[in-house]
């Protein structure tokens, strides 16, 4: 994958037992000082949620730092939105 291209991903985990409809967005950005960013959106469905950005020296350490972000929320239960349902998540 070439360091131009924005990886973006949307997990779910909605729990009507519970009450619980959350959503997750992990995104890979490029950062104005040539870095690589990793976007780390979260809240409840409908609703509109917190965002954190952390800053990686290049695109390779922001997606290792993707992928364990990802494995950690499908831990947790959290699944991939299928991607014909792209819209955004509030």
């Amino acid at each position: 994958m070439s360091s131009s291209t924005i990886q973006y991903l949307v997990l779910d985990r909605c729990d009507a037992s519970c009450n619980m409809a959350r959503y997750y967005v992990l995104a890979i950005e490029l950062s104005l000082f040539g870095g690589a960013t990793l976007v780390r959106e979260l809240g409840r469905i409908g609703q509109p949620g917190q965002r954190k950005i952390e800053l990686h020296d290049n695109h390779e350490q922001a997606a290792e730092a993707l992928e364990s972000w990802l494995n950690r929320k499908q831990r947790r239960g959290y699944t991939l939105r299928p991607s014909g349902h792209l819209e955004a998540p509030i």
